[in-house]
């Protein structure tokens, strides 16, 4: 029997992990009905972290917290044993905000609060996705709501997170300040001016300063600290975390690799196809981490066959291969995505079954 690991992220504002595995499944099985089709829905520490950590087999446990503007939204957490998956997207991210971006007001308060509640239920392991947050506030309403105060009081810091392990999901390597710092190079995309830009990295330049004397250690330039508005920095200076690869630690968190026992093919995707695919996304992941050939389905392909083949992946389909017309692609994928399937099945199932080597 033919087997099938569909492993994609999201097409952002189209289709959910899960619902492309349902429609590159469907496309499959009209060319191979016997095909055993397996999901595994992915993501890379963004948007989507949480429902994959679900589709994994974590519960979801929801709790109301603040948003990135201090409205109250229903989050939650994936929980699985003692460990707990928290996004911070879905709580006080970009894509929580009511009234349009907020560069100098966005806090990750919210974020805080449902780490705090995932630790009171008792998880010893937190997975903390930081991508797509709204704030550049360096971590410190994430600090705030875990002391309860709004004070820097490492002991309670410490009290609170004892005989925690917090694993943070984390793909950039700037650091908090300076001209590759958190305001310079992700303030404007969360709608900052030039002269706020200038604000924010001074009032990051003074929590650093006030964190460096409360500890003893200055992590404002260490790889990845300037992640998400600076929560990287939060996290390493004042919560002690691990910071690691977001597609790297999802796929150990859904069990990707033993998924693929027996697998003939492995189809990964993501909305766009580009040149940030080959930096650590969720398709070059994927492709990294197979045993198996790879081939990847998506919303628009800027890549040439030399990159794609550069990171593991033997061929991309893309939904404007069939429709030019990118507004039809994202409002009806799901017909273009099985016709897509289709022709995957065609070209390299047809030839796995045969025993011939596929194109």
């Amino acid at each position: 029997m033919l087997r099938v690991v569909v492993a994609s992220d999201k097409f952002k504002g189209s289709l959910t992990s899960a619902q492309v595995a349902t429609a590159v499944a469907t496309g499959v099985r009209r060319v191979h009905p016997g095909a055993s089709v397996v999901a595994v829905p992915v993501a890379d520490g963004g948007d989507g972290t949480l429902a994959a950590a679900v589709a994994a087999g974590y519960t979801l446990v929801p709790v109301v917290a603040s948003g990135p503007t201090g409205d109250a939204v229903r989050s939650g957490y994936a929980r699985r044993g003692d460990t707990a998956v928290v996004e911070l997207a879905d709580v006080c991210g970009l894509g929580r905000l009511p009234d349009g971006l907020a560069p100098m007001t966005a806090s990750s308060f919210g974020c805080g609060e449902v780490i705090a509640a995932a630790v009171d239920a008792g998880c010893t392991r937190v997975i903390l996705g930081i991508g797509g947050s709204a704030s550049t506030d360096g971590g410190i309403g994430l600090v705030h709501a875990l002391t309860g105060s709004g004070a820097l009081d490492t002991a309670v810091l410490r009290a609170r997170l004892d005989g925690v392990q917090l694993v943070v999901a984390c793909d950039v390597d700037n650091p908090l300040t300076g001209p590759r710092g958190a305001a310079a190079v992700y303030g404007p995309q969360k709608g900052a001016s030039p002269a706020e830009v200038t604000a924010l990295d001074a009032r990051l330049t003074e929590w650093a300063d006030r964190v460096a004397a409360a500890t003893g250690r200055d992590l404002r330039d260490t790889p990845g600290s300037g992640a998400a508005g600076g929560v990287g920095f939060a996290a390493l200076a004042l919560l002690g975390a691990e910071l690691r690869p977001g597609i790297d630690l999802m796929l150990e968190l859904v069990g990707f690799r033993e998924q693929l026992a027996g697998a003939d093919l492995v189809i990964t995707g993501e909305g766009a196809l580009d040149e940030q695919t080959l930096h650590g996304k969720a398709v070059a992941g994927v492709a990294a981490a197979s045993a198996v050939p790879v081939v990847a389905v998506c919303g628009v392909n800027k890549l040439r066959a030399d990159q794609l083949a550069a990171v593991g992946v033997r061929a991309a389909y893309a939904l404007t291969d069939l429709e030019p017309d990118v507004s039809r692609c994202i409002a009806q994928p799901v017909p273009l995505l099985e016709k897509l399937a289709e022709r995957i099945a065609i070209e390299h199932l047809t030839m796995a079954e045969t025993g011939e080597v596929g194109a």
